[in-house]
């Protein structure tokens, strides 16, 4: 199954007129389609409130629309078929992702300054976020999303894939395919299988109690997964010279100086060769304060995973 979400800012203002809600509709579900054809996996939508309660254009909402005679049938009958969730977090039992929805989190996701769940809660599932196209601004394959750490503050930008369009969808082929084709299941299940996952990461041995408590369902189980492919991919890019940090798609930063002093014992591990190492470079992962902290080794062009947990103080 390939999960959408779609993204409520997106129809925050209904359309000018009918025809152009008509638009809206056949884009979406040309979009909708695409990821399904592209995951070869069912398509489920999930929404902030009741899909078939979306209000389109003044006096036609989507229930009118599934009348709308000048609509062709079969796109009609695509969404009365539509396996549909709401709200976002409907079956989600983790309570991170309601409690984001309720805005009772310590995080907090906005586009453009504006509170964005749905984009939100499709960064943390690993779900496709889907908007009408409604907006300039719709209409691009990858946003920016900044996420607010109630309780930290390093705040942090992160980009995500979107789509309004089928062409989006299809420049994301190998990302759906990615993400339907993993499954991993839990924690545990991810460190038994991390030399198939991973085979161009080297884990100290510490890292594996910390990986193995991460729960099936639980949203930094797919923040944690998603990081390591990315590192993955850039330890299996470096053939030669020293490792470009500038080459990872997401932020890392080192420690500063003030926290190497103070914490330069809690940051270093024993790698696999029985070197000693200071972990400082790290990667943020939400919800939450967590850190992805690793090492690179020049000598044999490999990335080590050291640390992978809540922020270390």
């Amino acid at each position: 199954m390939v999960e959408v979400v779609l993204n409520e800012l997106s129809v925050r203002n209904p359309a000018q007129d009918i025809a152009t809600a008509r638009r809206w509709m056949l884009d979406l579900i040309g979009t909708i389609r695409a990821a399904k054809t592209q995951s070869a996996k069912q398509a489920t939508l999930r929404t902030q409130y009741d899909f078939l309660s979306t209000l389109l254009a003044s006096d036609y909402p989507l229930r009118r629309w599934l009348n709308d005679t000048e609509v062709d049938p079969e796109i009609r009958r695509f969404i009365k078929t539509l396996a549909t969730k709401a709200p976002f977090s409907n079956d989600i039992t983790n309570t991170e992702i309601q409690d984001l929805e309720s805005n009772q989190s310590n995080s907090e996701f906005r586009y453009q300054g504006e509170r964005a769940i749905g984009l939100g809660v499709a960064y943390l599932i690993e779900a496709l976020p889907v908007s009408f196209l409604s907006e300039k601004c719709w209409d691009c394959n990858r946003l920016e999303l900044e996420v607010i750490q109630l309780d930290d503050d390093e705040d942090s930008i992160v980009e995500i894939v979107h789509a309004s369009r089928i062409i989006h969808v299809k420049e994301h082929a190998n990302w759906l395919q990615n993400i339907t084709r993993q499954e991993v299941r839990d924690g545990l299940d991810l460190w038994n299988r991390k030399s198939d996952l991973f085979p161009h990461l080297v884990f100290c041995e510490v890292v594996e109690k910390q990986v193995v408590s991460l729960l099936e369902g639980q949203p930094m189980l797919r923040s944690v997964e998603k990081r390591l492919f990315e590192l993955d991919n850039a330890s299996r890019a470096w053939t030669s010279g020293n490792f470009d940090f500038n080459n990872l798609p997401s932020k890392v930063t080192p420690e500063s100086d003030s926290r190497l002093k103070t914490l330069a014992a809690q940051l270093t591990f024993k790698c696999p060769d029985g070197e000693n190492r200071l972990f400082s470079w790290h990667l943020r992962m939400t919800p939450g304060d967590w850190r992805l902290h690793f090492s690179v080794d020049p000598g044999r062009q490999q990335i080590i995973i050291g640390y992978i947990g809540r922020k270390v103080e």
